[in-house]
């Protein structure tokens, strides 16, 4: 038989349930349902597949050849669905909950944090995956990406869990004593870029001063990004967020910002979120 003549699953449900059970009401009561209900999806049953499937001669209704014949079948069949849903469920508990974000993200504002996740969830596991990269959501794969920008990521759940401008800044000894620092003067003095992205070139250029004029860039990872720049290595494009603290201390100057609606973003495929997954979101938004 073609899956496609198959009868309604509800119907097989019921008469699983019956057979198991033996009872009506009881199978009534196992799938949450009347006993009414039961009765009326046997019938169904039996009507769509031409074949009587209870006696029906005595008081107490009983399975015929043809009826115990086809809760064999559903034992089986409904028995394997189950094992291969508890496997599936089992599988996926026990992956870790894979995170994207940049390696700056990561070590500016989600490391110091992680240790207050752990404790409230010991018994989840995580992968961080520190990226410059959007990343493509597939199942079994990430879970969850971090973003920075304006939020719009079309086919995505979008939720802003930061605002924070990006800001130009450099340590006081890398910058003249008087006088200020405009965007052109900025392309000769040495830069650090994140690797893989190429902000301060993209920033520059918005001001008119082309690529070709900026003569000195490092890239480096984003957990070295700020060391750098602390130490006078180099001018930097970060979000304010990251400086707010060396920026009151004076051990980093604002040289500009630029003032924006764009921060960091939850962005998750649409659909229901894996347990880990939502238990991280919420504990996100409670930072």
């Amino acid at each position: 038989m073609d899956w496609m003549d198959l009868p309604p699953l509800s119907a097989l449900r019921a008469f699983a349930a019956f057979s198991q059970t033996g009872n009506v009401t009881l199978a009534g009561s196992a799938l949450n349902v009347s006993h009414a209900a039961i009765s009326q999806q046997l019938r169904a049953l039996e009507t769509h597949l031409g074949v009587t499937l209870l006696d029906r001669s005595s008081r107490a209704l009983s399975l015929t050849v043809e009826g115990r014949q086809l809760a064999r079948a559903l034992d089986l069949g409904f028995g394997a669905i189950g094992a291969a849903v508890q496997e599936l469920k089992a599988a996926d508990a026990h992956r870790p909950l894979h995170i994207s974000c940049t390696s700056s993200f990561a070590a500016a504002w989600l490391m110091p944090r992680l240790p207050d996740f752990r404790d409230k969830h010991p018994e989840i596991n995580l992968m961080l995956d520190p990226s410059p990269e959007l990343v493509v959501f597939k199942p079994g794969g990430v879970d969850l990406a971090i973003r920075y920008g304006g939020g719009s990521w079309p086919g995505l759940e979008v939720e802003l869990l930061l605002a924070s401008p990006m800001v130009i800044v450099a340590a006081p000894g890398l910058l003249p004593a008087t006088g200020e620092v405009t965007p052109a003067d900025l392309a000769h003095y040495p830069w650090l870029e994140e690797l893989g992205t190429t902000e301060s070139t993209a920033w520059l250029e918005t001001y008119g001063v082309q690529a070709s004029d900026h003569i000195s860039s490092v890239q480096v990872p984003g957990n070295l990004l700020l060391d750098g720049v602390r130490s006078g290595q180099g001018v930097v494009v970060t979000v304010r967020l990251f400086v707010e603290e060396d920026l009151k201390s004076g051990r980093l100057v604002e040289l500009f910002s630029e003032e924006s609606n764009n921060g960091y973003h939850i962005v998750t495929r649409p659909g229901v979120l894996r347990p880990t997954a939502r238990k991280f979101v919420q504990w996100l938004r409670r930072q």
